[in-house]
């Protein structure tokens, strides 16, 4: 059986001649990229795929002990109404409890929050990130919610909360009103002043 495959074979190659070896590198003739191609592409650098959520994460950021009470007070913010947020004297109106949370997850969420609570008008809201002690790096999430809450175009000022609202392993924030609402209490004081007159 064997045998009558081989002539066989020989058979079918009678007249092939074996190809000459060559160093050479042909690529085929290609033809330019066809318009939907072209049309894909421009799409995908016009409006690249990107993380919409500003807040970053770099290898190391100031950190906070699980026990450090912290806060930042931007400029443009008066003294008295950041005393006011220190000693909690503003009732959180929007809360995110972080327990649990992976870093990422948590970088997301605050995002989120901040950014939502802010449309919503809300004014002072109130940030569970834990304190962190038993973590094997103690303090992690904690530093890193006060890194992106500095971040954050839209808090003007931060605290550790005092002893009653959860002490070291709460942050109390205070956000920018939006437009509508700076609007609304410019409006008011108008009035007000008007009707003093």
């Amino acid at each position: 059986m064997g045998n009558y495959d081989d002539d066989l074979f020989r058979r079918e190659m009678a007249g092939v001649a074996p190809l000459k070896e060559d160093d050479r590198v042909r690529e085929p003739h290609r033809r330019g990229p066809t318009l939907s191609q072209r049309l894909r592409r421009a799409a995908a650098t016009a409006r690249p795929n990107h993380d919409p959520n500003p807040l970053s994460v770099p290898e190391r950021v100031p950190e906070a002990g699980p026990y450090d009470i912290v806060g930042v007070k931007k400029n443009g913010v008066q003294e008295g109404v950041y005393r006011k947020l220190r000693l909690g004297k503003y009732d959180p109106q929007a809360r995110l409890d972080l327990h649990r949370v992976r870093l990422m997850d948590a970088r997301d969420q605050v995002y989120l929050f901040i950014r939502e609570s802010q449309q919503n008008g809300q004014r002072t809201v109130l940030i569970n990130h834990g304190k962190g002690e038993h973590s094997e790096r103690p303090g992690l999430l904690k530093s890193y919610v006060l890194h992106w809450l500095n971040e954050f175009d839209q808090v003007l000022a931060f605290h550790s909360a005092p002893a009653h609202q959860g002490g070291a392993g709460v942050t109390l924030a205070l956000l920018r009103k939006t437009g509508t609402a700076s609007q609304k209490n410019r409006e008011f004081f108008y009035e007000r002043s008007r009707a003093q007159r």
